[in-house]
């Protein structure tokens, strides 16, 4: 606890002097949920992040680093749909890692309270890089910062399988909502 308030107040020091700061994600409180609308129904599920680090530059705004999901962690509650989303449409197997990768912000996170910012970069998922710019939602309370952020994946454009049967029509979106905790 003690060297994560250290590095939190290390961070914030860094940002007042304009210097880089480098946070780094916690599987622990990090989240990641999707939402995919189906017949009669909408699928909820989650995702765990497995490692991710971000260096960002409130002086310039520059950006980089990485923010990385376990593919193979997808859990929607239901085992049977759950081994077929890791079978036939992420591959998992295959493909074990669904990423992001900032390279440019666009808006300004104020010192204290809410900002709104759009960062662009690349998400990699199912063998394949895509490039989006996704809305983030950062709260700075107290020289703590935290950042939520929803958005579309347009799964089937990015070539995976849509699971939609005869009988069963799913949406060919699966919406993301991601926090690095809860908000302050």
């Amino acid at each position: 606890m003690r060297s994560k308030l250290l590095l939190t107040a290390l961070a914030v020091s860094a940002a007042a002097c304009g210097q880089e700061i480098v946070l780094n994600a916690d599987p622990a409180t990090a989240t990641v949920q999707f939402k995919l609308s189906a017949t009669l129904h909408t699928v909820h599920g989650s995702f765990k992040v497995k490692r991710g680090a971000i260096r960002f530059d409130p002086a310039t705004g520059k950006i980089s680093g990485e923010v990385v999901v376990d593919a193979a962690s997808g859990n929607s509650g239901d085992d049977g749909r759950d081994r077929r989303m890791h079978k036939e449409i992420l591959e998992s197997a295959q493909y074990p890692e669904i990423a992001f990768t900032p390279d440019r912000v666009d808006g300004a996170v104020a010192p204290q309270g809410a900002s709104q910012i759009q960062v662009h970069g690349t998400f990699r998922v199912h063998g394949a890089a895509h490039e989006i710019t996704i809305p983030v939602q950062v709260q700075m309370v107290h020289g703590q910062a935290s950042a939520k952020t929803s958005f579309s994946i347009p799964y089937v454009k990015w070539g995976m399988k849509n699971p939609s049967s005869f009988v069963l029509h799913v949406g060919d979106k699966v919406e993301i909502e991601a926090t690095t905790g809860a908000l302050p």
